[in-house]
Parts: C-alpha cells; structure tokens; sequence
C-alpha cells in the first residue's frame, strides 16, 4: 500500500479555524431557530457574538502561526508570508468591525437573522485563502468562495426591490469577471503547461525571450477580473447601485475588506507570477489608474444620496493605490499596503457615521439631511468631517500621509505624469467631500436624528477618528510592518 503524506495543516490552521466555526455556527443557528421571531433574534445576537469570538481566535492563530521564511504547503497552493499575515491581520479586523456595526441595524430593520454572521464568516474565509494563494487554482477558490457569499449578503434585505437589484445585479456581472478570471487562466495554463505562481515565474523569467502572445492576453483576462473586484475603471459599473441598495453594513463591509482582499490577490498575481512581464502590464494598470481616480473625481460631484457618493468614492481610491502597483517597486508596494489600511480606517469612520444617521427609526442617505448635523449632534459631525478630511489628504491626517507616500513612490519611480494626475484628482475630489463639511456646519439644521441610533457604530466612529489624528505622531509600526510585507513579494 503506498504511503500518503498529509499536507502540512499549520500554515492554515487560521483558515481552517474559521471555516470551523462558521460550520459550527451554522449548525446551531439551523438547530435554534424554532420559537417565533423573538428567538430568531436572541439566535441572531448569540451567534453574532460568537462570530466575533470566531474572527479573534483567528487572529490569534495567524499570528501564532507566523514564522521567519515563508511557508508553502497543500503541493504548493498555499503560501504563508509576511505579506499574507499582514494581509490576513487587517482583513479580520475589518471583517470584525462590520460584523460588530451591523447587528443593531440589523434589529431596526427587522432583518436580523444568524445567516447573516455565518456568511460574513465564510466571505471572511474566502479572503484570507485569497490572500495565500500560490496557484491559479487556489486563487479561484478562495474569490469565489467569497462571491458567493457576498452576492447572498448583498440582497439580504429580500424584502426591498433594491436590496435585491443589488443582489442580482452583483451575482450577474460577478459571473461575467469570473469567466473572463477563468478564461485568463485556461490561456496561461495553455501557453505555461501549468496554474502554480512559482512555476509560471520560472516559465517567464527561463530564457530571456518575449513570452508567447497567448500569455499576454490570458493575462489581460485575469486583469480583467481582478479589477471587476476591486471596483477599478472600466469595471466599476456594479458598484454606485450595489452600495446604494445594499443594506448600509453590508456597504460598508464591501467597501472595504473585500476590496483590500483583492489589492492583496492583485499585488501577488502581478509581481510574483508576472514579475518579469512589468513592461507588458505596467501600461494597462496605468490606464485602470488614471481611468478611476478621473472618473471617482467627476462622477462623485453631482451624487445626492452619500452611499452612492462613497462608491464613486472608493473607486478614486483604488485608482490612487494601483499608483503604487504601476510603480513596480518595493517602495511602491510598501506606499501601496499603507494607503490602502488607511484607507480602511476613514472608511470604516465614514459608514459607521452613516449608520448612526437615523430619523424617528428611518434610516437616512442623502447628503441633505446632514443639515446641521454639527448643532443637533456635534460628535458624529466633528467625526466625519475629520474622516471626509482626511480622504482629501489635508495634513496632519492620515489620509495625507497614505497620498504622500503613494506619490512619492510615482516620483521615485519617474511616473510623474500619473502623480501630477493623482494630485489634481485630489483637488477635484476635494469638492464633494467639503461639500459634505459645509452641508453640515453651515446648512440650517434639519430635524435632529435619533440619540440612540447606532451605539456599536459609534465606538468606531470614535477609534477610527483618534487613529486618524494621532496616526502621524506614531507612523512607525505601520510603515515598517508595510515594508516588510512588501519585500516578502520581492524575495527580500
């Protein structure tokens, strides 16, 4: 009988863990929901809590599980790093912080069911194998268990027509991005004889000539599917009405964790398998960036409702990380991974004030009903102006700090034209965030909102605002942190 040798397991205990719990939890919701409404509820909030004790555990386990050199395991699928754990740590924790905003909107809304943390959990799962995958199989795997999840999460208000638009509208074009991933990937298996990263490294970099025209546009396929998830232009259509309709936590679970996810995936797939073929995409991820930040800038201006407003929003911000991408360096990597965890922070701040908008139980979304928001509840006006701020890069937030660092990255890397770009977009971008400020410190005041609107949003609002401001006096553990992930994708 011939010997099998098990894959080693400890690299993925973390995943492993979660993919556990989110089993367990889904066995217990299942077996726990007999007793009417009122148990559904007490199920839901158990199961929450749980959920975030899940999320913990995991953690603590990537942590645990970090070594000095880089783990491979699962015949080469699976690859823990310093950039997968640095990757992985911040994935959990806005995974986290979306979890703990949403139940109490949840409750309002009388859609508070233990679905909703089981398919957070699994979405969850699906990133942190994105963000340790070493081939194009375990790539596919890992995006598309989080799609799947996230395509559910996104109508889960069934009862609202635009919940469910959302929903379909995801689910439909999601598909097409998959395919044309899939499509990109059959190329490159075609032309390489092979899916795993190191191995088509190898392939490309052997003997020094052009690689076969076949790979260039097998690549140009999987760019094209890895932009429709991060929402970067041209493939950005889905996401002004998905972050309209969807529920306003799973907004903001969508604007940031998923899409720090796939930076992640995109930021591996680009320079470890494709490293030596920067001349060949640098170009296109020139263009994606100069397409978004332009189109984020413009298209935000005439925005009324402020969840489409953040959509247009995030798709500027993606333009302005892929500056760093298209740099190609370490340096570039590093200003990369800095920006985009800010950005997570003002982010999370920003739709944890939006969620604590509420009106008599309603929950308000246009820009119009910030009126005055700074006399009837200075507190949450106070905060989303240093989060509205900040994304416009005024010092000594941190937003600044992620564009300077990102710009000084182009400049080093004599992209000047694509940082001159990146500064006036920031100018124009300006507008409608300031707009936001005015509406609430100079507009006659609206009807006050409710007090006790949002309690676990507003713990966040005020984390999320104090690392903003003080981020400057203690930049170091982030930067070095970055760096260190950075040079994980250079062999360094």
């Amino acid at each position: 009988m011939a010997d099998v040798n098990l894959p080693d397991l400890t690299p993925a205990m973390p995943e492993i863990l979660l993919a556990v719990a989110a089993m367990g939890l889904l066995m217990l919701g299942a077996f726990s929901r007999d007793g009417g409404e009122a148990a559904a509820l007490r199920v839901s909030r158990q199961v929450a809590m749980l959920g975030l004790v899940a999320l913990g555990v995991t953690l603590a386990a990537v942590l645990m599980v970090a070594k000095p050199s880089a783990a491979v395991t699962f015949e080469g699928m699976f690859i823990l790093d310093d950039f997968a754990i640095f990757m992985k740590l911040f994935v959990l924790v806005g995974a986290a912080l979306s979890l703990f905003m949403a139940q109490s909107y949840l409750e309002l809304h009388r859609i508070a069911r233990f679905e909703f943390t089981v398919l957070l959990l699994l979405a969850t799962l699906g990133m942190l194998l994105m963000v340790s995958a070493n081939d194009f199989l375990g790539l596919y795997l890992g995006l598309e268990m989080q799609s799947l999840a996230l395509y559910v999460i996104a109508a889960f208000h069934r009862d609202d027509v635009r919940s469910n638009e959302a929903g379909l509208k995801y689910f439909v074009l999601g598909a097409l991005a998959s395919g044309l991933l899939l499509y990109g990937t059959s190329l490159i298996y075609g032309y390489t004889g092979t899916t795993s990263f190191a191995a088509i490294a190898d392939t490309l970099h052997g003997d020094g000539a052009l690689p076969p025209a076949g790979v260039i546009v097998g690549l140009v396929f999987v760019m094209a599917g890895l932009a429709f998830k991060i929402s970067a232009v041209p493939f950005h259509m889905w996401t002004p009405d998905v972050y309209e309709g969807a529920p306003t936590p799973v907004t903001a679970f969508f604007s940031v964790t998923p899409k720090l996810a796939a930076i992640g995936l995109l930021l591996r797939v680009m320079l470890e398998p494709f490293g030596s073929l920067f001349g060949q995409w640098q170009q296109i991820v020139i263009f994606i960036s100069v397409a978004s930040m332009v189109l984020g800038a413009f298209a935000a201006i005439s925005q009324t409702n402020i969840k489409r407003l953040m959509a247009y929003s995030s798709i500027g911000h993606v333009g302005y990380a892929l500056i760093g991408l298209a740099v190609g360096t370490r340096e570039g990597v590093t200003a990369v991974l800095i920006y985009m965890v800010i950005y997570i922070v003002m982010n999370l701040g920003a739709f944890a004030c939006i969620l604590c908008m509420r009106r008599r139980g309603q929950m308000l979304v246009n820009i119009s009903d910030l009126a005055g928001l700074s006399k009837t509840s200075p507190a949450i006006a106070l905060g989303l102006a240093i989060f509205m701020f900040s994304m416009v890069g005024i010092p000594p937030l941190a937003g600044f700090f992620g564009k300077l660092y990102i710009f000084l990255a182009a400049i080093k890397g004599e992209l000047f034209t694509l940082a001159i770009i990146g500064v006036l977009s920031s100018v124009v971008a300006a507008y409608y965030y300031l707009r936001i400020v005015k509406v609430m410190y100079f507009d006659e005041a609206a009807e006050p909102i409710d007090r006790d609107a949002g309690r676990e949003a507003k713990w966040v609002i005020l984390g999320s605002a104090l690392l903003i401001v003080i981020f400057f006096l203690i930049p170091g553990p982030l930067v070095s942190s970055a760096s260190t992930a950075a040079a994980a994708l250079f062999g360094s």
